[in-house]
């Protein structure tokens, strides 16, 4: 099952996830939007229900892995296995590190959903720079094998980069101002643009 959006502010709500972590989950999904909105007008033929419920999920297990030490990716996949959302646990399985890559097949809900996460540092709009510095600072302990692996995942990202935006009409630089220009409305379960692009 992929739930709507809705649903997925209820999940949020219900695991207590933490205020900061909504606010970067939320804006990973206006990102996430602008990319898929325009990867569907450009004939790709990707899920936008599954994207938008994928990313706002992505780290719905964060605050426990928090609290617990444990996994994040690990713990968001059970949560969205225990609601039934088969679909999306296997979307937030590869957000941190993407498991398959072809640069020459047809975008995936997986790229997406990995590539939108890179771009945002807490609820900002980054260059992929910007969040490996900050990915580096914050979870590499000093350790070299660790900045190398995380130096290794960007590599890869920017490949993904390169594959979404031969696709697309805009540069990765025009993502922060196309993602200021979404609206996500919970209480009512809409997303779309403010202002069409």
């Amino acid at each position: 099952m992929i739930p709507n959006i809705a649903e997925c502010i209820k999940t949020m709500e219900k695991h207590s996830m933490l205020k900061n972590i909504k606010a970067h989950s939320v804006m990973v999904t206006k990102v996430a939007y602008v990319i898929s909105y325009f990867l569907l007008k450009a004939g790709e033929t990707i899920s936008m229900q599954k994207v938008i419920a994928g990313a706002l999920l992505h780290d719905i297990g964060k605050t426990e892995g928090l609290k617990t030490g444990r996994d994040h990716v690990e713990i968001g996949i059970e949560i969205c296995n225990q609601h039934g959302f088969n679909e999306i646990s296997e979307l937030v399985a590869e957000h941190v590190i993407l498991n398959k890559f072809d640069p020459d097949s047809e975008c995936t809900e997986k790229e997406i959903i990995y590539y939108s996460d890179k771009r945002v540092n807490h609820d900002k709009v980054v260059t992929l720079n910007e969040r490996l510095e900050y990915i580096i600072n914050r979870y590499g302990r000093g350790d070299k094998h660790i900045a190398d692996a995380i130096r290794k995942n960007f590599e890869l990202c920017r490949k993904v980069e390169e594959k979404l935006f031969k696709r697309l009409p805009f540069s990765p630089d025009e993502i922060s101002k196309l993602a200021r220009l979404v609206f996500i409305d919970p209480k009512k379960g809409l997303i779309g643009w403010k202002d069409e692009p």
